[in-house]
């Protein structure tokens, strides 16, 4: 049936607390909790698009691509089980490096990590405030989580590449509330207005409206929360954060067209500061250009940087803490080599006005023939 409310909610019996059981061995029959099925929306001369979930044909399509889908399911629910964990225990006090490692220590378990079969799809963000994403502590940093702070927390898992991105924004402090609404609420809202057919424009201005149409109150002062301009959602491709199309979240997008069969990451941000991000700070986010052919490297260290880089992450974004964990040291030069010849690409971290705060809410959605899938979906948001 679409629209179940019983969604998959962690802890599962047979779970341990912590957890520490792999979800392949929760469920040996392979059959994955499904997320969130909901009929796509109608289209814009009112027909309905229900025909899709009885549709011989698209019931054929669908299970043809069985297997992809349960390979998201199965990594969704890792996430759902790490992120409903990690709330048991995410404080002020904490350092950020202590939360990403317990967060990467019980991901890694229960995706049950095995090289580029299933892991880790990219660093856990868990930028603060003002910064919006990508960040993610490099060793020695010293940051710690505060009560008054906004913490985003974006994690992502894969199995086969079928990458799971997925984030949510941690407070103590009531007083931010509202804004966590606004921001999920827009999410919410991108989700229910993505369809087959659907253009990524009309996406965008939807999302904006509902963002802009919250006014908060914090410590005294009240700001409309904007949307972030240039941070969007994007399509998701095989071992591909970042596939090609984006889904903006004001007005004014692209009208290149969601297709059947596509998957995506919807993702908002909302912001008290410009609604604006700039790179700033320390990089820690690195990912290998997925077009990038075969580049002569000259530095012996650089060449050998590439080879762990290769067998470890692939085209998978990676930071330098994991790097720190196999083992390397010295590095940064040779990175920054790879990063000039064009190989790898740098992500620092995205700030909006030092002072600002900003969320964000993100859910994978897979654009089956039949119904829309939100696979990350939780009884948490």
């Amino acid at each position: 049936s679409l629209s179940d409310p019983s969604l998959p909610s962690s802890p599962l019996k047979g779970q341990t607390d912590p957890p520490t059981v792999p979800i392949c061995e929760l469920y040996p029959s392979a059959v994955f909790p499904k997320g969130e099925e909901c009929e796509y929306p109608p289209s814009k001369d009112g027909r309905s698009a229900a025909w899709r979930t009885t549709h011989e044909e698209k019931r054929v399509l669908d299970k043809a691509n069985e297997e992809m889908w349960s390979d998201f399911r199965q990594a969704a629910e890792a996430h759902r089980q790490v992120r409903n964990y990690i709330n048991t225990w995410i404080k002020p006090g904490m350092t950020m490096i202590d939360i990403c490692e317990r967060l990467e220590d019980c991901s890694r378990r229960l995706i049950k990590e095995n090289g580029l079969k299933a892991g880790l799809a990219f660093p856990t963000g868990c930028s603060i405030n003002h910064v919006a994403a990508h960040y993610t502590p490099n060793a020695g940093d010293p940051t710690v989580l505060q009560y008054n702070d906004v913490c985003k927390i974006d994690f992502g898992t894969h199995i086969n590449g079928r990458i799971i991105d997925c984030a949510f924004t941690v407070t103590f402090n009531p007083k931010y509330d509202r804004l966590l609404e606004a921001v999920r609420d827009a999410t919410n809202t991108g989700i229910r207005c993505a369809g087959i057919d659907v253009r990524l424009c009309d996406v965008g201005e939807t999302i904006q409206e509902v963002m802009e149409s919250y006014e908060v109150e914090i410590d005294g002062k009240t700001y409309q929360v904007k949307p972030i301009r240039n941070l969007n959602g994007h399509s998701i491709g095989q071992y591909r954060i970042h596939a090609g199309k984006t889904v903006p979240i004001v007005k004014g997008g692209e009208a290149t067209r969601m297709e059947e069969g596509e998957v995506y990451a919807i993702e908002t941000f909302g912001s008290t500061g410009r609604g604006a991000v700039h790179g700033d700070m320390d990089c820690s986010h690195y990912m290998k250009n997925f077009n990038v052919g075969h580049v002569p490297i000259r530095l012996p260290r650089a060449k050998h940087l590439l080879n762990v880089i290769n067998d470890n992450f692939g085209t998978l974004a990676f930071c330098r803490r994991w790097l720190d964990r196999q083992g390397e040291s010295k590095y940064l030069m040779a990175l920054k080599n790879l990063c000039d010849l064009g190989i790898i690409d740098p992500y620092p971290p995205l700030c909006d006005t030092k002072g600002s705060y900003t969320a964000q809410y993100e859910h994978t959605i897979l654009l089956r023939p039949t119904c829309k899938e939100v696979v990350s979906r939780g009884d948490d948001y």
